[in-house]
């Protein structure tokens, strides 16, 4: 019997949603960054995968916590360097 398990159905695991190239047009506008200063996150993880990011996607991370509220955080997706 196999089940799949849905990571992002555990508390600990914050949204992710992947964001259209008008949200990451004006992320980079309005930080006047570009998707070079983004933190990475690999294709292959569960989450990225489960929402269907493809490499060169920008995720949003949204985290609530009791201390800090809303915190928002963005990151590209790369491929998994080769070992």
């Amino acid at each position: 019997m196999s089940t799949k398990l849905n990571v992002l159905e555990h508390v600990m695991v914050p949204d992710h949603k992947i964001m259209s190239e008008e949200e990451v047009s004006t992320l980079f506008s309005t930080y006047k960054i570009t998707s070079e200063h983004l933190p990475k996150i690999y294709h292959d993880e569960p989450a990225v995968k489960i929402i269907g990011a493809k490499v060169g996607d920008v995720v949003r991370t949204i985290r609530i916590s009791h201390t800090a509220g809303r915190a928002e955080s963005y990151r590209l997706v790369v491929k998994r360097p080769k070992k």
